[in-house]
């Protein structure tokens, strides 16, 4: 073989390895190494595609009630339990109708696109079960607020989101477990 051409090959091949590495930690850095969920900046992409695909999608934040408390009361690995099971939950809820993350803490978004296929009594029902770890069984609870984007003013993502929060402290206000 020509050394010409190899010696041209080489720094092309090395910038493609190069390349492929830079990809896979850009993927890496948008989901979250606890849960393996989107993280903020992943999962705000995606459902600003589908909130302009789907007006009619429905937006959601999942905010876990007296988190603390259970890191307090059960050590920190009891807590990253709960998070890991939430966000379990709350991916399986959304199926191939939606997409979920990890905002932060204990907080979570998820957007779905076809409500026929996503109950919100089920995704209560889901996140209102217990946590087993280590033998011990860790309630759990958490407050939802949901918005629509064609129900708004601004169809938009960042306007479903507030709404959204709006509707989960409006149903922290109600005590605890509850939607709005």
């Amino acid at each position: 073989m020509d050394t010409h051409v190899v010696a041209a090959g080489l720094p092309a091949l090395g910038w493609a390895l190069h390349g492929g590495l830079l990809l896979r930690r850009l993927a890496t850095a948008r989901r979250d190494p606890l849960t393996g969920l989107h993280t903020r900046a992943g999962w705000t992409a995606r459902a600003e595609r589908l909130v302009a695909k789907h007006p009619g999608a429905l937006v959601l934040l999942v905010d876990l009630d007296d988190f603390k408390a259970i890191n307090d009361t059960h050590g920190h690995a009891a807590g990253d339990a709960v998070l890991a099971a939430t966000a379990d939950r709350l991916a399986t809820w959304c199926g191939r109708h939606g997409i979920a993350a990890r905002l932060g803490g204990d907080e979570f978004a998820a957007i779905v696109t076809n409500l026929g296929a996503a109950n919100l009594f089920d995704l209560w029902a889901l996140l209102d079960t217990p946590v087993t770890h280590n033998g011990n069984v860790v309630l759990v609870s958490a407050s939802v607020g949901c918005s629509s984007p064609a129900d708004l003013p601004i169809r938009t993502l960042t306007d479903a989101l507030s709404a959204a929060d709006s509707a989960m402290y409006a149903a922290k206000g109600h005590g605890r477990r509850n939607t709005r």
